[in-house]
Formats: C-alpha cells, structure tokens, sequence
C-alpha cells in the first residue's frame, strides 16, 4: 500500500473512531487506536475533511461535526419508495417547515432520475410541496428540533426553556434527551428523556419548547429504556406507568367496514355483530387522549367502557343539541 493510500485508510478509520466516540478523542488517543506516533496525526491536521473539526475549549479534542457529516446510504427502489412514503406522511400530518425533511426528499428524487424519472419527478415535486409558503414557519421549533437531536446523537445534557400547557408559564429543566417522537394526533413532535427535576422519564412537546442550551455533561441512556414498550398501550403518545384501561366502543353498520379494515391499536379486538355493527375493544394506556378520535366518529359510535368516557360523550351531545336546537333565534342571527 502507497503512503497516500495509507493515508486515505487511517483518515477514514479516524473518522469511524470519532463517530464512536462522541466526547472526542485527543491526539494521544488516536495515535494510540492508530498504533502509530503523535507526530504522524499532526501531520493529517492539512487533510482531515470539513466536518473533522478540533475543540479547543474542551483540551483539543478530535470531534466530528454530526450536524456536517454526510451518511452514505444507498436504496433500492422500493426502500426509495418507502422513505418517499415516510415523508410524505411527515408533510401531510405535521404543520411546521422542516426543510431537512424536503431537502432528504430533494436528494431522493435526485438519485432515481435514472431509474424511475416519473417516480424522481414525483419526489421531487413532493419536496419542493413540503418547502413551501403552505407550512407553518416556526424558526424557534426548528432551533429545538435540531438542538435535541444534536444532544441525542451526542449524549449531552441540555437545559430547556418549556412552556407549560395550563399555566403558559415558562419553566427550565435539566434534561437528557432520550427519544423524539411524531404524533401525527396533534400534529407535534415530543422528545422523552429524564427530566431534573424529578429525575424520572418525561416528554416535552417541542412545539412548546422556547429555548435548548446544549450543556459539556453527558449522560447514558438505561439499558432498560425502550420507547416501544413504553409506547405501547398509548393511544399515540401518552403513557402511564398503570395498568392500561379498557374501552369498548360500538360502531354503527354504516361504518362498520371503514373500522375494520384499519388497524387502530395494537391491543384492539374487533368483532362484527348480527345486525352489522362493530364492537371494538382496546386496552388504552391513556384513553382520554383518545377522545378526538371518537368524538370523530360523531353518531357512528356509541362509547360502552369506560363509564366515565361514556358520560363526557354524552354531556358533550346534550351542550350540542343545546348549541343547535336550543335556541332558535341564536341560529337566525
């Protein structure tokens, strides 16, 4: 092997040990994985490529630029179509700008030109959709979107600056972001980690974070952590360290087959009854975070458990009838 090319090979194993090492490595210690001299890393400092950067605030420290490095990933055409998929539902269930998100789509469409040139058209209309005037433009969402995820790839701690829902008081926590979250319910993204205080596992609605300091301290996410166990008795994102609750819902015959052929909740029996009805059942972490849903149904379904789901639904049709019988020359207004 020429020395250049020895060169080239231990920039690239340079690289993959700082990909592993996200506090950074000292030039000692890269010499050492290396098993050469400090001398001969100092003379690669010319070389090293753009998202190769060294910290001189935390004792010069090798690092990588995760936010600047480039992954190289290469689909097939159907796994092309899958992420084409992916963020097409992103656009549609998510009203904030996210330009990453077309920009990923951009590339796509760019990389197919050649294999399917309808398909890459379509991609790349799909992406310029996403970037346009039609969402929502919210620079401080996008700062905290891109604060966290830095943070998670890094295992830094951060400090956030989050809006309370009730109160819409500002309150700052210590934070170690352990998972991001969609939920196309809310149109929102949540971000889960361990909150201080309490020390215990949290979510932050992102949408509603003003502020993300990321901070030197860095943490280790629980072997034991699993968002999909921790997710999965929730409705969308909600959850409780309870036993989840039953909800029995009947649907009318009318709707009985749009019911059916979706697949609501991973815990959900259905069972089609003689005069053509549903009766759905689910064990629900956090059923009222459910309540949209059902509500969206109107008078195509009718709430049997929990009683207390069944007395808001019925409430909430007795204020209706109000708002719209009650009151005669209210509607002739």
């Amino acid at each position: 092997m020429s020395r250049a090319e020895t060169k080239t090979a231990r920039l690239l194993l340079i690289e993959d040990l700082l990909l592993s090492h996200p506090e950074g490595l000292s030039q000692a210690e890269l010499a050492r994985n290396l098993g050469v001299n400090r001398s001969t890393i100092n003379r690669y400092l010319p070389d090293i490529p753009a998202h190769i950067y060294i910290d001189d605030l935390d004792g010069c420290r090798w690092k990588i630029d995760r936010q600047a490095y480039l992954v190289n990933v290469h689909f097939n055409l159907n796994e092309a179509m899958a992420v084409h998929l992916a963020a097409r539902l992103l656009a549609t269930r998510m009203d904030r700008l996210n330009p990453y998100a077309a920009s990923a789509l951009s590339k796509l469409g760019l990389s197919l030109q050649s294999l399917a040139p309808q398909i890459s058209d379509h991609i790349t209309r799909s992406a310029e959709v996403m970037n346009g005037r039609g969402q929502k433009q919210d620079l401080v969402y996008l700062q905290a979107l891109e604060k966290l995820t830095l943070a998670w790839a890094e295992n830094r701690k951060v400090r956030v600056w989050h809006r309370s829902e009730k109160e819409q008081e500002v309150h700052d926590y210590l934070f170690s972001p352990y998972f991001i979250e969609p939920n196309a319910i809310g149109q929102s993204t949540y971000v889960f980690g361990l909150r201080e205080p309490p020390g215990e596992i949290r979510t932050f609605k992102i949408e509603r974070i003003e502020r993300v300091e990321i901070l030197r301290e860095t943490y280790v996410i629980p072997n034991d952590f699993d968002p999909q166990e921790i997710l999965a008795d929730a409705w969308g994102i909600w959850f409780t360290r309870d036993e989840p609750v039953e909800v029995k819902l009947i649907f009318h015959p009318r709707v009985a087959h749009r019911v059916g052929e979706t697949r609501w909740h991973r815990s959900e029996q259905v069972e089609l009854q003689e005069d053509g009805s549903l009766l759905w059942r689910a064990l629900i972490a956090q059923p009222r975070e459910m309540m949209p849903w059902v509500r969206g149904w109107g008078a195509d379904v009718e709430v049997l458990k929990p009683q207390w789901m069944r007395d808001e639904i019925s409430n909430e049709a007795k204020e209706l009838m109000e708002i719209y019988f009650g009151d005669n020359t209210r509607s002739k207004g």
